[in-house]
């Protein structure tokens, strides 16, 4: 695999930045986990590059427009550039559970954008979520899945039913840890 291949996917909310059951509506709402930037920059040392991809009903719901995601992702590679860290892109859907698309999780669209843009192999790449719809949608293309306890992560690993081979981590830090050292074994 060349280096330019080596790949991390990463849910936002619950991952990157704090969670919220009423939404991230504003950039003044997206406020990263401690070490979660810090964190994206390692994995950027060690030769990997970094992909977003999020679930943003807001939109679909009214909550917040696209202007507003625009400032709140401006926001987002900002503040990753202010430590040290880039993230190569940002794949969203706008859209609600009821619009039956294919791109919102835990359907395997917007990770099939991915694989796509970047032409990855899935097997060896981790997609990272705090919620079970960010790891069914990763598994289901074969994607090896991280849940992190972030967000609704402790939640989601008290309810069980983690697709096979599911790795669990404190947090993005924890992961991105576990990950490079497993890289360099």
């Amino acid at each position: 695999m060349t280096s330019g291949k080596k790949l991390v996917i990463l849910d936002r909310d619950g991952v990157i930045n704090v969670d919220s059951d009423a939404f991230i509506k504003s950039p003044d709402e997206w406020i990263a986990i401690p070490g979660s930037l810090e964190a994206i920059a390692r994995l950027n040392h060690a030769g990997y590059r970094v992909a977003v991809a999020s679930n943003q009903s807001g939109i679909g719901r009214g909550l917040f427009d696209m202007a507003t995601l625009n400032a709140m992702h401006l926001k987002m590679h900002r503040a990753a550039a202010a430590v040290g860290a880039r993230i190569d892109a940002v794949f969203f859907c706008p859209h609600t559970a009821e619009d039956q698309c294919e791109c919102r999780k835990p359907k395997p669209g917007l990770l099939q954008m991915i694989i796509d843009r970047f032409e990855i192999d899935p097997s060896a790449t981790p997609v990272v979520g705090d919620a079970l719809r960010d790891l069914q949608a990763g598994a289901a293309l074969g994607f090896r899945p991280h849940l992190v306890l972030t967000g609704k992560g402790k939640k989601t690993l008290a309810a069980g039913g983690l697709p096979e081979g599911t790795k669990v981590h404190d947090d993005l830090k924890a992961f991105v840890l576990s990950f490079l050292a497993d890289q360099n074994e």
